[in-house]
């Protein structure tokens, strides 16, 4: 059987050093973050920095990163299968069968994925939880590179114990919530915080209904819609050839009568 694994992220742990987003771009080999138009800040999710470390108020830092939901609007949206929600937990990209749609950015709750505008052949491009590690018996890069106890990984249901047990031994010093425990169906990215977490998702009333269950019932008429269409307009065809066609041989016997005469 396979253990769904998760990350636990401590926003009172945080410091903001960076440590996490400089290993995860190393790790990924991205480039240097460039301001671009599309950007709302430099340091912004972006197709060169899958995470980044968010300055609030009060002096605090809180680590933004895809949330790898349980049941990923995401992958319900994408009709050709590029992104894959993996037994392990992460939500995985193949941009061999993406075809550049976009579809996952509007349907993700969190506003995770980021388009790669600056490359002839763009991708969508969001953090994959390093599942390459994963599978070989490690952790992500993020993880390793946290010397604060700010963020860990481990199984999900030993982390959302875990972070019940904080709650619980420090009531004063936390929010009483576990982040992601339940929103949208649960997340395999958990957050316990000292300072509200809303900003993190583009609607702060996030329900418990897993999205899938909502898009799905949009995106299943889109194959019978584009059926419909591309039946209609196949018949549009027809017809206006079948009329060109009438007109030509009308045309032609009249220009033999005209010849006659």
């Amino acid at each position: 059987m396979t253990i769904r694994q998760a990350i636990l992220t401590d926003t009172t742990h945080c410091i903001g050093c960076n440590a996490c987003v400089d290993a995860c771009k190393k790790e990924n080999q991205l480039s240097k973050d460039l301001p671009r138009r599309w950007k709302r800040r430099i340091d912004d999710l972006s197709s060169t920095r899958f995470t980044t470390v968010l300055a609030k108020s009060g002096g605090r830092f809180v680590r933004q990163q895809c949330r790898h939901c349980l049941e990923p609007a995401c992958v319900s949206a994408c009709i050709v299968g590029a992104l894959t929600k993996t037994p392990q937990g992460p939500v995985i990209y193949d941009g061999d069968k993406c075809m550049g749609c976009r579809y996952c950015m509007v349907a993700c709750p969190y506003g995770i994925p980021r388009y790669d505008w600056e490359k002839p052949i763009p991708y969508v491009r969001k953090c994959t939880m390093c599942y390459s590690r994963i599978e070989a018996g490690g952790q992500p890069a993020c993880v390793d590179a946290c010397d604060q106890g700010a963020t860990v990984f481990g199984p999900r249901d030993q982390l959302r114990e875990e972070a019940h047990h904080r709650l619980k031994r420090n009531p004063k010093k936390y929010i009483d919530k576990v982040y992601g425990e339940t929103q949208v169906g649960g997340t395999s990215v958990l957050y316990v915080s000292d300072i509200p977490l809303d900003f993190l998702s583009l609607n702060p009333e996030l329900g418990d209904t897993p999205l899938p269950d909502l898009t799905w019932a949009a995106l299943s008429k889109v194959p019978p819609i584009i059926l419909g269409m591309g039946g209609l307009m196949a018949g549009v065809w027809w017809i206006t050839g079948r009329r060109q066609k009438l007109a030509g041989t009308v045309e032609t016997a009249t220009d033999k009568k005209e010849k006659k005469s």
